[in-house]
């Protein structure tokens, strides 16, 4: 459980993170912190779903290889950030 003294993370904290998060590769506590930014960002939120259907996307494909299209969008995400 995050402390709820702690400010709430960033978007450029949470995009960081967004793939690993994405793969269940995060801490606990960053998981928690994730999902409170989340909670709120509909940004972060919209992106979110992006790396989750661009992961399905790669599962389905049987490859690893992130298509140029998605590259650019999280790009221009993390630039606008």
């Amino acid at each position: 459980m995050t402390d709820p003294r702690a400010p709430m993370i960033p978007c450029d904290v949470a995009v960081r993170q967004l793939w690993e998060y994405v793969a269940n590769a995060v801490t606990p506590a960053d998981h928690a912190r994730i999902d409170e930014h989340l909670a709120i960002c509909r940004q972060c939120c919209g992106e979110v779903e992006f790396l989750r259907h661009l992961c399905e996307l790669l599962a389905v494909q049987g490859t690893d290889h992130v298509p140029p299209e998605a590259m650019r969008r999280l790009d221009q995400f993390v630039e606008e950030l």
